[in-house]
């Protein structure tokens, strides 16, 4: 398994997902700086007719102040940035948005809601690297085939749009034939969990939800106590809001007037990136969020969350690094 070079010296194993309105320049910037890669949706640069294209100030204003960061910190320079595009038939920005990421030579590129080979060559022609967001080993296949350069596993557990697989048995199925960068989602939001993926197979940990309950993070103060008060029993896995099987908080499913325990289903062709978003403006304060988020109890700024994520990986490091060799012995006795 091998790690292109931009992936190979953060501080932690660790990608910070983008979350739909949520992932803002603010947070992708403060992701960076503390040594994890930042990113965030295209589509969250929000634009109105007759004003700049803001994707382009949004990939202007990360570029330049990582670039200052890494003149004053030539010691601890900033972690790589990544732009999700949401590779769906209705995402009417899509062909533009490509070319101006593949402009601003974004170097990661997230891919998600469909393979295609011209988003793939784009990011190559500006030396960027591909990972594909995948629920399934079919998916993956597909991925990989179509040039991406390395993938992304949702699995159970993950915020937002999420496979229903264990990611033992996600990773497992990948690895029997792909040895490039593999990152695994799904409930990850304490360090002992990054240290957890590396062990099943994948190279890095991708993390969503714990960054909601965070400063920067573009969320509402509502969404981020929910996220702080809330934990695994508080999740509910439907395709209702969007048509697509995704996980959401219970309690602001309730607070609109829904019982999360009987939802009706939908199906994929309710999914519409046309105006920006994915779920009726009736809707819009319905929460996703992943199974993890028991391990969040604060509010707090997104370097200081890293700091906690990269104490818990060294002391979890430790914990099975002694463990082993108390077993060793034992091993060796037989």
């Amino acid at each position: 398994m091998s790690l292109p070079p931009l992936l190979q010296n953060l501080r932690l194993p660790v990608i910070g997902s983008p979350l739909f309105i949520v992932s803002n320049p603010d947070l992708v910037i403060a992701q960076c700086k503390a040594g994890i890669v930042g990113s965030f949706p295209a589509l969250n640069a929000r634009e109105k007719d007759g004003e700049p294209i803001e994707l382009e100030r949004w990939l202007q204003r990360i570029t330049e102040a990582l670039d200052r960061h890494n003149q004053a910190n030539p010691d601890r320079p900033a972690a790589p940035f990544a732009v999700n595009q949401i590779v769906h038939r209705t995402n009417v920005r899509l062909e533009r948005d490509i070319e101006i990421c593949a402009r601003w030579k974004v170097p990661v590129w997230i891919t998600s809601l469909g393979a295609r080979v011209e988003v793939n060559e784009a990011a190559h022609s500006c030396g960027g690297v591909v990972l594909h967001d995948v629920i399934n080993n079919r998916f993956a296949h597909k991925a990989i085939e179509k040039g991406a350069d390395g993938l992304i596993a949702v699995a159970a557990g993950a915020g937002g749009h999420a496979g229903a697989l264990s990611p033992f048995a996600l990773i497992q199925e990948i690895r029997s034939w792909f040895d490039g960068p593999l990152a695994l989602s799904g409930a990850i939001a304490c360090g002992d969990s990054i240290l957890a993926a590396q062990a099943a197979g994948a190279d890095l940990a991708y993390i969503g939800s714990a960054f909601i309950a965070t400063e920067e993070a573009n969320a509402v103060e509502g969404y981020k106590r929910m996220i702080v008060e809330c934990g695994a029993d508080d999740i509910v896995y439907t395709n209702l809001f969007t048509g697509v099987l995704g996980n959401y908080l219970k309690p602001s499913v309730a607070a609109q007037g829904m019982d999360p325990d009987n939802l009706p289903t939908s199906d994929a062709s309710a999914m519409s990136f046309a105006s920006g978003s994915s779920k009726p403006k009736s809707w819009k304060e319905i929460w996703g969020s992943g199974q993890g988020i028991g391990a969040i109890k604060d509010v707090l700024p997104a370097a200081a969350l890293i700091d906690r994520l990269d104490r818990e990986y060294r002391a979890a490091q430790k914990r099975l690094a002694d463990t082993l060799a108390r077993a060793r012995p034992a091993v060796a006795a037989e």
